[in-house]
């Protein structure tokens, strides 16, 4: 959307022309008010031009799936609204010296994993607690991170940062914020109160020649999200694996009909879930609820149907439950002080498990809302390149379904998708856009892409987006799972397309189907000599899996073979990797 300045009167105060309806996130709004107050201000002055701003605010971001990147674009446009100079950059992009050399910087970013710096910050981090970083005391700085309270390590690599920063002497001008995955709110609280901490220390006036939006570092949003899905038609929900397979895992296509949504081979799709009436089921019995009972204005099953998080306990449920029950076998777990120990314990229970671990102590249906989390959409890698499927998106999905403790569990999602979408026709999904994991804007670029099991996923829209543009580079696929003959997902597929040349090697690693387990670290080590020298030909390298075990396997196999290659030992291999993240040409969609 491009917003004119005024050609009539001037315009009313602030806020007045945006009605309570309007179709904008808040901080789109925050954004949206300071424009308006720009213009108002303008137009007092009369049409005289505007001194260029005196203060560049550095907005420096750390993503993993787009979010803190969008934010950054939205934090510069703001600045600019306020009358300052802004430039949102990559953390990784940014050294210590010219940290150093920078007055006044925004930090916004999010954390995976195990408290994980996201892939685009990891090098800056490394700079920032060595010993020879430099000191920062000319530096004004906030914080912003992006998280999940359902881990641990919720918002760490914000908190990082943030310690970081004011231990090498830079000056906290506003407090961290962290957000939970419902960040849009709080982003935009702290984004207002830092622009106006930050236009009121450095005397900065909204000027109608700086409140042209800046060039947001993401694609705009659509006005479909999370708390506006578009619901979508599932057209397509086909079987992959086949009989005999330990794992169920299924193609989907989704329609687009009419939403205007446009995707790129690489971003991810979320999938509004509904929970499966059977666990509603048995919760309620467990409470000796009919379902019928009213919470948040609406019947109680609907609201655990659709509203809230049953499947998965919230670490708040945890510390309620240790307290109420002592002597349960989850406080005995707790009382260890062994995380492992207690992630081992909790992973595969659900809130039913708890509720019973704790026996009469367990809280009522009262005391139990508030410990349940709202449910949130689970986001897939999308598998389809627009070019070849521009009204569809598909996905590659491994249905969860295990028994345990005499239960039978399913994932919420995964289920859903499987078994349960149909009974509604559709489901609600929203874009979440990657811009920073796709295919070489090169055609002529050699890409190399490793990933096992449902990793496929994104690889397969890079294939068939690069067959679409008719790209002259080089691909090449390692993928595996357990046996060849059940779990070779888009055999027919990645057969025709290296039957056309699209993909030039395939790379495949059974680990089941020999005495001697072969992952693909495996192959990517016999093909060593090749895959140096695809890198050095100026080769993208794309990572797509589970963070916890093979993206680290497979980049400590990387490291492996470029030390092997280059012969000049560990340390030269870590920096030979380091710029290729520099350069955007080691990428990872993990999780």
């Amino acid at each position: 959307m491009t917003l004119m300045p005024p050609t009539g009167p001037l315009m009313p105060p602030t806020g007045s022309l945006i009605p309570a309806d309007a179709p904008f996130s808040a901080a789109q709004e925050a954004w949206l008010a300071g424009f308006i107050a720009g213009i108002a201000a303008a137009g007092r002055r009369g049409s005289a031009a505007s001194d260029a701003p005196t203060t560049t605010v550095d907005v420096l971001f750390g993503t993993q799936t787009g979010n803190a990147e969008f934010l950054a674009g939205e934090l510069v446009s703001g600045a600019r609204a306020h009358g300052l100079g802004g430039r949102a950059t990559a953390l990784d992009d940014v050294t210590p010296e010219r940290l150093a050399a920078m007055s006044h910087v925004l930090v916004v970013t999010s954390t995976y994993g195990e408290g994980e710096m996201p892939d685009n910050a990891g090098l800056f981090w490394e700079a920032l607690q060595a010993a020879t970083a430099p000191r920062l005391e000319g530096l004004r700085y906030a914080v912003l991170g992006l998280g999940d309270r359902g881990y641990d390590d919720f918002c760490q690599a914000a908190k990082l940062i943030d310690t970081r920063l004011e231990q090498l002497g830079a000056t906290r001008l506003h407090d961290r914020v962290d957000c939970d995955v419902d960040f849009e709110e709080p982003a935009a609280a702290w984004t207002a109160a830092v622009l106006e901490r930050l236009a009121a220390e450095t005397g900065a006036e909204p000027t109608a020649a700086e409140v042209t939006p800046a060039p947001a570092a993401a694609r705009p949003r659509s006005q479909w999200n999370k708390r506006n899905p578009y619901r979508s038609r599932l057209a397509v929900n086909r079987l992959l694996s086949a009989p005999g397979s330990a794992k169920e895992i299924r193609h989907y296509e989704f329609d687009l009909g009419d939403s205007g949504i446009t995707y790129t081979a690489g971003d991810a799709l979320a999938v509004v879930p509904v929970n499966d009436d059977a666990l509603v089921g048995e919760l309620l019995a467990h409470l000796g609820a009919s379902g019928d009972e009213e919470a948040d204005g609406r019947p109680l099953a609907d609201l655990l149907r659709t509203e809230r998080e049953i499947r998965t306990p919230s670490k708040e449920l945890v510390a309620d439950l240790v307290q109420r029950a002592p002597t349960s076998e989850l406080a005995s777990v707790v009382a260890h002080s062994d995380r492992a120990e207690l992630d081992s314990w909790l992973r595969g229970r659900d809130v039913l498990d708890l509720l019973r671990d704790a026996g009469p102590a367990a809280p009522g249906l009262t005391e139990l809302l508030p410990f349940l989390r709202p449910l949130q959409a689970r986001q897939y890698s999308i598998s389809s390149s627009p070019l070849a499927h521009p009204d569809r998106i598909h996905l590659t999905v491994a249905s969860v379904r295990y028994g345990a403790r005499g239960r039978r569990y399913e994932g919420v999602t995964s289920s859903y998708l499987a078994d349960r979408i149909g009974e509604e026709g559709a489901a609600g999904i929203h874009l979440q856009p990657n811009a920073s994991f796709g295919v070489p804007a090169d055609d002529d670029a050699p890409m190399i892409m490793i990933g096992p099991g449902t990793g496929i996923a994104p690889f397969r829209g890079f294939l068939h987006e690069r067959a679409a543009r008719g790209a002259s580079g080089r691909n090449w696929l390692f993928f595996g799972d357990q046996h060849r003959a059940t779990d070779f997902v888009y055999e027919d597929e990645l057969t025709e397309l290296r039957g056309r040349g699209v993909l030039t090697e395939l790379d495949l690693a059974f680990s089941r189907d020999q005495a001697e387990k072969v992952y693909v670290q495996t192959r990517m080590r016999e093909r060593s000599r090749d895959l140096y020298a695809w890198l050095e030909d100026g080769a993208h390298v794309y990572v797509c899996g589970d963070a916890s075990r093979m993206a680290k396997d497979v980049e400590a196999a990387l490291l492996g073979v470029i030390a092997e290659q280059r012969g000049r030992g560990g340390d030269d291999a870590a920096e030979y990797l380091a710029d290729l993240r520099r350069s955007k040409r080691y990428v990872r969609d993990v999780y």
